[in-house]
C-alpha cells in the first residue's frame, strides 16, 4: 500500500474542502438565481423573448461545452492555479453583469460566466482528488461536495428573492465578489498545487471538436424544450454526434489527448456515468416541474417555493453525507441501488399527487433528492476514482459534462412531456375568445396571464390538467430511475466497499 493512499486527510485538508465548498455553492446559486431576479431585470432591462431565453440559458450552455477542456486544462497549468484565476475571472464578470447597461451586455456577461465556471467546477473535484487520497476521506469529501452544489441550487431562489426586495436585480451577480475574495486569500496556504507530469500541450483540434461535439447537442435540447421537437434541432444532435465521433477517434491517435477515452474501459467508470447520466434527467426534470407546481399550481411566489423546496435539500444533505459511511462496509454499487430505490417510490407518490397537495409533492421530491445525493457522492467518487491521479482534472470534467447534460435533457424530456399531456387535455368552454383560449391551451402559465378574462374554473381545470401532466412524466422518470437501479445491481455488484486498503470505491473484486 503506497504511502499516497495510506496517508489520512488533516486539519488543513478539511478547512480546504470548506474553502472549495464557497465555489461549489456558488456555481449552483448562480443556476437558480435568476428565477426570480428576471421580473425585476426584464423592466430595467426590457429583452426581448429571444434575450431572456439567452440571459437564462447562456451559462450553463457554456459551462457544458468548456468542462472538458477546462479540466484538461487544469491538468496541464495546474488545478489550484486554474480555481484562481476562474475565480477572479468570475468576480469580475459578475461585477460587470450586475451593472450591465442593457440586454446584449448581459447575454454577454451569462456567457463568460459560463466559460469562468468551467474552470471552477473541474478544478474544485479534482483538488479533492489530491487532498484527499484515502478513498474513505475522498468519498465523505465528494458528498460534502455534491450537496454544496445542490443546496446553493435550491437557496438560489431564495436569496434572489431577497436581495430583489432589498436592493436591485444586479445585486444578485454580486455574491460572487466576497466568495472569491475569500477564496483567492485562502487558496495558497490551504490547497495544493497539482499539474500532471509529461501531461504534453493542449490540442486546439481536440477543444474545437469538443465544442462542436456537445454545444450543438447542448442547444437541441433546450431548444427542444423551450419551443418542442423541429428538423433544425434533430439536425443539430446529428452533427453532433459525428463532432463527437471524430473527437473519440482524434484522441486515440494523440498521445496526449484532450480526454483519455480508455477510461471507458473500466466497467464502473462507464456504468458510474450512465447512471449518474440517468439519475439527473429523472432529477433535472422533475426538479424543473415541481418548481413550477408550487409557483404555477399553488400560487405560491418564487421565495416561499424555494424556502418549500428546503425539506427535499435537507433530504439530499444527509444522503450524500451518510452514504460514503455506509459504503465504507456496504458495496457501493448496492447502496446507490438502495438509495435509487428509494427515489422510485418519491416518482411513485409524485405519480399520484392532485392539486392541493403540496406537502406531499415535497415529501415525494425529497425522496428523489435522496437518491440524487447517494448518488452524486458515490457515483461521482467511483468516476473520479477510476481515474489515474494525472487524468482526475479530466475525469472529473466529464463527470460534470454528464451531469449537465443529464439536467438539460430531463427538462426537455419531461417538460415537452407534460406541456404535451396538457395541450391534449385542456378544453376550453365556448365562449371564451379565440385569442384567449390560445392562450390556456398552450400552458398553464398562458391560462394563468388571462386569469382576469376567463371563469376561475377554468383556471382549475388548468392547474388539474397540468398537474396530471406531472403525473405521467413522473411516471416515465421512476419507470427510468428504476432501470437505473438494475443497472446498478448488474454492473456496479463486484465494486468493493470503500476502504484504504483497496484503493477506493472503484476497485472490483
Amino acid at each position: 500500500m503506497s504511502e499516497l493512499v495510506a496517508r489520512r486527510a488533516g486539519m488543513r485538508e478539511w478547512a480546504g474542502l470548506g474553502l472549495l465548498a464557497l465555489p461549489t455553492a456558488l456555481l449552483g446559486l448562480d443556476v437558480t438565481v435568476l428565477y426570480l431576479v428576471l421580473p425585476s431585470m426584464s423592466e430595467a432591462l426590457t429583452p426581448s423573448a429571444t434575450q431572456t431565453l439567452w440571459i437564462m440559458d447562456a451559462y450553463g450552455f457554456l459551462i457544458a461545452g468548456f468542462l472538458i477542456t477546462m479540466g484538461t486544462l487544469g491538468d496541464r497549468v495546474g488545478r489550484r492555479r486554474l480555481l484562481m484565476i476562474g475565480m477572479a475571472a468570475f468576480a469580475a464578470i459578475s461585477i460587470f453583469a450586475a451593472f450591465a447597461p442593457n440586454a446584449e451586455l448581459l447575454v454577454l456577461a451569462r456567457a463568460l460566466l459560463g466559460i469562468a465556471g468551467a474552470t471552477l467546477m473541474p478544478s474544485t473535484l479534482s483538488l479533492i482528488s489530491n487532498m484527499f487520497p484515502d478513498p474513505r476521506s475522498r468519498a465523505v469529501a465528494i458528498g460534502v461536495w455534491a450537496t454544496m452544489f445542490a443546496l446553493g441550487m435550491a437557496a438560489g431562489p431564495v436569496a434572489g428573492g431577497m436581495l430583489v426586495d432589498r436592493f436591485w436585480w444586479g445585486a444578485a451577480f454580486l455574491l460572487a465578489v466576497p466568495v472569491a475574495v475569500i477564496v483567492l486569500l485562502g487558496a495558497r496556504t490551504l490547497l495544493p498545487e497539482y499539474t500532471a507530469p509529461d501531461a504534453g500541450r493542449l490540442d486546439p483540434g481536440s477543444v474545437v471538436l469538443s465544442l462542436l461535439a456537445i454545444l450543438p447537442v447542448v442547444y437541441a435540447v433546450k431548444h427542444t424544450a423551450a419551443d418542442g421537437p423541429d428538423l433544425g434541432a434533430a439536425l443539430l444532435v446529428v452533427f453532433g454526434t459525428a463532432a463527437g465521433w471524430l473527437f473519440v477517434r482524434r484522441q486515440r491517435s494523440l498521445a496526449s489527448p484532450l480526454l483519455d477515452v480508455t477510461l471507458f474501459a473500466d466497467r464502473a467508470f462507464s456504468a458510474a456515468l450512465a447512471v449518474l447520466l440517468i439519475g439527473l434527467v429523472g432529477v433535472g426534470g422533475t426538479m424543473y416541474l415541481v418548481t413550477q407546481y408550487l409557483q404555477l399550481g399553488e400560487g405560491m411566489s418564487p421565495l416561499t417555493a424555494g424556502l418549500w423546496m428546503g425539506p427535499p435539500a435537507l433530504a439530499m444533505f444527509a444522503a450524500a453525507v451518510g452514504a460514503p459511511l455506509i459504503a465504507r462496509r456496504v458495496p457501493p454499487g448496492l447502496v446507490i441501488a438502495i438509495a435509487l430505490g428509494l427515489s422510485v417510490l418519491g416518482y411513485a407518490q409524485l405519480t399520484f399527487v392532485d392539486t392541493g397537495q403540496a406537502s406531499s409533492v415535497v415529501l415525494g421530491f425529497a425522496f428523489v433528492y435522496l437518491g440524487l445525493g447517494a448518488l452524486a457522492a458515490l457515483g461521482t467518487d467511483m468516476v473520479v476514482g477510476a481515474a489515474p491521479a494525472t487524468k482526475s482534472g479530466s475525469a472529473a470534467a466529464l463527470s460534470e459534462t454528464v451531469q449537465e447534460l443529464g439536467v438539460a435533457i430531463g427538462v426537455a424530456i419531461l417538460g415537452s412531456l407534460t406541456t404535451a399531456v396538457y395541450r391534449a387535455r385542456m378544453v376550453v368552454p365556448a365562449e371564451v375568445e379565440p385569442e384567449v383560449a390560445d392562450r390556456i391551451t398552450d400552458s398553464l402559465s398562458g391560462a394563468l396571464s388571462v386569469a382576469d378574462q376567463v371563469p376561475a374554473a377554468v383556471l382549475t381545470d388548468a392547474a388539474q390538467v397540468f398537474t396530471s401532466g406531472v403525473n405521467i412524466a413522473s411516471a416515465v422518470a421512476g419507470s427510468a430511475i428504476l432501470a437505473a437501479t438494475v443497472l446498478c445491481l448488474v454492473l456496479l455488484r463486484q465494486v468493493r466497499p470503500i476502504s484504504a486498503d483497496h484503493g477506493g470505491a472503484s476497485s472490483p473484486h
